[in-house]
């Protein structure tokens, strides 16, 4: 059964009983009496006489009325109109909700309140309210330790809202600095959902925070690092202690097969892990973990993206994940070339892939001559010059990693014999694409 179907429309009779009687949320048909009965009856079921508890009817309270919940779920299809929000907003419906969510224990009304807040937030001047309201703010973020993945989704997309507001962002970033807990749920949620939606929400929340606030991914890398890594978690009775690398892993790869977006987002925060020193040891100096990045990110490179028989064009599609995975492969390449799993002898697919890489980016690099589409719309151009800028940056880490595997090599000679013998094409590519070596022969 669908988690949130569309609720039944009201009658046409009661439509037009209600805009002939000035009734309407502003340009919309929505009712301001029909809204103000639905909210009025989400104050009663929060209400002292009703949360009063029992043994007797604390499972009725985890479920919600069915006529309940088709007009509440309605409100949280018509707060995506400004017009409705804006309404909700001058009715003290946040207010309404941070009760329902402080009080309540039934996890879909939650979920309806934290989603209608969150559309809610989709409007700046919202925005600016609900963020400014510390109350209601402890009582968002105190979602994130719930055990329903609906809700858990339903918050994280209000605080990915939130985040992506400069007016605001450092005002949550702020908060999630004050709750150390919350570092533990998102890397619980990361290490064990299987839920690839939350998977995917969860990992926008967390590179977005990283990306605003450098202190605070500092502070989380060092949270998992306060167990020596030697100490079995198993010897404690405390609650485990979650380690950022291994968590961004298991979520990645959850979601590799059935979301590349959000492949794309959890290799781009192990990119931002990798830009201070704190976060290539937290990948490198456990051996099993950075092995076990190392293989993640050459499987996908070797196996999965710009293969040899893809059209050089799929490029233009992976170029921002791809510029992802070889940074962070070539700064654990740099920091940690000893070890048995960076032996080049054994990586040579992954040489492979970088001059294909570089090659078809020639391709997509070419622009079309005498082309009319090329030249019919400005936006067109914005594109092109966007799109050139993430090949630009690709190639310059492509590049980067190439000559991080040279420096790491004693003798380029003896190499290129090496791979002669190993695999002809590409040593003649490797050739072709760095002339200067093939003097050195």
């Amino acid at each position: 059964m669908d988690r949130n179907p569309s609720p039944p429309p009201l009658s046409g009779d009661e439509d037009k009983e209600e805009a002939a009687g000035g009734d309407c949320i502003g340009s919309t048909v929505y009712s301001k009496h029909w809204l103000f009965g639905v909210l009025s009856r989400l104050i009663q079921i929060v209400s002292p006489e009703n949360t009063k508890s029992s043994s007797d009817d604390e499972e009725q309270q985890m479920e919600l009325d069915e006529e309940m919940e088709n007009e509440i779920c309605r409100v949280w299809d018509m707060s995506m109109d400004e017009d409705v929000a804006l309404f909700l907003q001058e009715f003290n419906a946040p207010d309404i909700f941070m009760g329902v969510l402080a009080k309540s224990r039934c996890p879909r009304l939650r979920e309806i309140c934290v989603g209608i807040l969150g559309n809610m937030a989709c409007f700046q001047e919202i925005c600016l309210s609900i963020s400014s309201d510390k109350n209601l703010g402890q009582v968002l973020l105190h979602c994130l330790y719930d055990s329903d993945p609906p809700t858990l989704l339903e918050i994280s997309r209000l605080l990915l809202t939130c985040l992506s507001q400069s007016e605001v962002a450092s005002v949550w970033v702020e908060r999630i600095r004050e709750h150390p807990a919350i570092y533990d749920s998102m890397c619980f949620i990361m290490s064990s959902s299987t839920n690839v939606d939350l998977l995917v929400k969860v990992g926008e929340v967390v590179d977005k925070l990283f990306d605003l606030d450098e202190k605070l991914m500092l502070e989380w890398i060092r949270n998992g690092a306060l167990q020596p890594l030697d100490q079995p978690q198993e010897d404690s009775e405390e609650q485990p202690v979650f380690r950022i690398v291994p968590c961004v892993l298991e979520a990645a790869k959850q979601v590799r097969s059935e979301n590349p977006e959000g492949l794309d987002v959890y290799m781009h925060i192990l990119q931002l892990l990798t830009t201070v020193d704190d976060g290539i040891q937290a990948i490198v100096q456990s051996p099993d973990t950075g092995k076990d990045t190392w293989n993640l990110l050459f499987d996908l490179v070797c196996h999965e993206f710009c293969q040899s028989d893809d059209p050089p064009i799929i490029l233009q599609e992976q170029k921002t994940v791809l510029a992802s995975v070889f940074s962070v492969l070539s700064a654990i390449y740099a920091s940690q070339a000893e070890q048995e799993y960076l032996k080049i002898e054994k990586d040579l697919p992954l040489i492979d892939s970088l001059i294909r890489v570089l090659q078809n980016m020639e391709h997509c690099q070419k622009k079309p001559e005498n082309s009319a589409e090329s030249n019919t719309e400005e936006t067109k151009k914005s594109d092109l010059t966007q799109d050139d800028f993430h090949l630009k940056i690709l190639k310059d880490i492509s590049c980067e990693f190439l000559s991080n595997i040279f420096q790491v090599l004693t003798k380029v000679e003896d190499f290129l014999k090496i791979l002669h013998e190993v695999d002809k094409t590409l040593a003649g590519n490797l050739e072709e694409s760095f002339p200067s070596l093939k003097v050195q022969t």
